[in-house]
């Protein structure tokens, strides 16, 4: 693999192209989180379909007054659209980044509505969303697709 962006560059660019860094980890790391994010939201879902009376306080309490059916579902298709961004961070593909910040975004400021049914657990998925945003936006670059050969070898 090499050791530069070189796969992404046309082949008669003039300026060479800048080296990888060692945030690629940190990217990876976001990948893994997006997926155990993706689990968490589709538990959170399940149960919030299953047993409304696992929550610490009733729908009328909560920031915005839905039922928790409502909660469930949007809970369980953000989770499921979260594991397949994951696997496509995991993969190096861009779509699956940028879904994944617009995801972790959104998850941000669904948990942050979501506080007061669950304010231990939603405090932990909010630090998770935070870190994903930091990693896929700064240093998302740094994976790459391995079936993506650097131009000149083949």
């Amino acid at each position: 693999m090499s050791n530069s962006y070189a796969s992404e560059r046309p082949a008669g660019a003039d300026t060479p192209a800048p080296p990888a860094t060692g945030w690629g980890g940190v990217v990876v790391f976001a990948g893994i989180m997006l997926l155990s994010l993706g689990v968490f939201q589709a538990t959170e879902g399940a149960v919030a379909l299953l047993n409304e009376q696992a929550y610490v306080v009733t729908s009328d309490g909560l920031l915005v007054e839905l039922d928790y059916a409502a909660w469930g579902w949007v809970h369980l298709l953000l989770g499921l659209l979260s594991l397949a961004a994951g696997t496509g961070v995991l993969l190096g593909w861009l779509w699956a980044r940028i879904i994944g910040v617009l995801i972790a975004f959104l998850g941000a400021l669904l948990h942050f509505v979501f506080l007061a049914a669950s304010p231990l657990w939603c405090t932990i998925l909010l630090g998770m969303d935070v870190l994903i945003i930091f990693a896929l936006a700064a240093h998302g670059r740094d994976v790459r697709s391995q079936s993506v050969e650097p131009a000149g070898t083949a």
